[in-house]
């Protein structure tokens, strides 16, 4: 049963500290990528006047198709978006202690470069401002919202 009171939901916005080590699964040729997400912040100290830098690390793993996406288009330093849930999983090790780790289960990656974004294949505006006028044929930058030269013809 499904906790209609609770949500697992995570959003970074960061830099790569590694290119993507991708794995294929023998047992149903499933691929898995990870690496590790740089998210920085700011924080002030009004005593001193001084603000610092402080560097978070998180660790993400991505799944099938999208795992295929990483190992395509992401690099060290790429700026993205990453959403997706918390995991933690448990498994021990070569001396039989008990260890765990966190990650970030990635279920959409959002590629920032150059004013444009992609995702997974996709590439689209980062804004609807930023379109370029050639981009909609007809239409007059001049004209004020609402006024074009045609008036009597309907636009769709």
């Amino acid at each position: 049963m499904r906790d209609l009171n609770s949500l697992n939901r995570v959003i970074l916005m960061g830099r790569l500290g590694q290119k993507p080590e991708i794995r294929v699964l023998p047992q149903g040729d499933r691929s898995v990528a990870h690496f590790s997400l740089a998210t920085n912040e700011r924080v002030f100290n009004p005593s001193t006047n001084e603000s610092k830098d402080r560097t978070e690390w998180h660790k993400i793993v991505v799944w099938g198709k999208l795992a295929e996406f990483c190992e395509k288009y992401l690099d060290k330093g790429k700026q993205i978006i990453v959403e997706g849930k918390l995991r933690t999983r448990g498994w021990q090790d070569r001396d039989g202690n008990k260890r765990s780790t966190t990650e970030v289960e990635a279920q959409s990656i959002i590629l920032l470069s150059g004013g444009r974004r992609e995702s997974a294949g996709e590439v689209e505006p980062t804004h609807p401002d930023s379109r370029a006028a050639a981009d909609f044929p007809g239409e007059d930058e001049s004209a004020a919202p609402g006024e074009s030269e045609g008036d009597d013809e309907v636009p769709f």
